[in-house]
């Protein structure tokens, strides 16, 4: 039996309610940083590979795990966040103004609908994903990767079988996103049976000690990737 764990990057600006800014260079908050370094400790593998995501959140996460290992990570663009909306729409909106936008974005659910030259059309972000899903098997027992909340959450709605390419399957995949914790800093394992099929569980104890690193707060997903 395989395994691969799964790290959502620990807590980040954009998730502390700060201002819109590029995605590709939102740093961790110090709270993230702390969150960081005690996922180093915490997280019980020695890793065959560890996969982190072009942004600049998911890399440092990684860091401090990397250096425990002496271990340089590599990047894959397929493990890239959903990007709804080109941010130079919404330069410098807080979480507040953000918040419409997306729930506007989602009650539309057009998976061919691109909002600014820079965004994602939703079928572009599922087809990164699909990416990754074709080549897990491919990758070594052990492997951990650093990414995002609606990225893992999609990869599981696959893994459990379901579609995401026509307008109902988006909307009802938008339901299983907003049921599904994924909070800073959590650890999912994935495990391969003989058979090729996948189980997802979550690292209910690791968490606790993430959320012992500082006052645990309340889940906040990417509103706006």
């Amino acid at each position: 039996m395989k395994q691969i764990l799964f790290v959502r990057h620990a807590q980040s600006v954009t998730n502390a309610g700060g201002i819109t800014m590029e995605r590709d260079v939102v740093p961790l908050t110090p709270l993230g940083q702390h969150q960081a370094d005690e996922l180093a400790e915490a997280l019980n593998v020695i890793p065959a590979k560890i996969l982190v995501s072009g942004l600049l959140r998911a890399q440092q996460s990684a860091e401090p795990f990397c250096k425990h290992f002496s271990m340089q990570p590599e990047v894959w663009g397929c493990l890239n966040e959903f990007s709804m909306i080109d941010l130079k729409l919404i330069a410098g909106y807080t979480r507040e103004q953000r918040t419409p936008v997306a729930e506007a974005y989602w009650a539309e659910s057009d998976p061919h609908k691109r909002i600014g030259i820079e965004a994602d059309t939703f079928l572009e972000f599922n087809g990164r994903v699909a990416e990754f899903h074709s080549r897990m098997h491919e990758l070594p027992n052990d492997t951990v990767v650093f990414g995002h909340s609606t990225w893992f959450s999609l990869l599981v709605w696959r893994l459990l079988g379901h579609r995401a390419e026509d307008g109902p399957g988006m909307a009802r995949f938008r339901r299983f996103l907003l049921g599904l914790p994924v909070p800073n800093g959590s650890v999912y394992r994935l495990n391969q049976a003989s058979t090729g099929k996948w189980s997802v569980q979550f690292d209910a104890d690791l968490q606790e000690r993430i959320d012992s690193v500082g006052e645990p707060a309340a889940f906040e997903r990417e509103v706006m990737p």
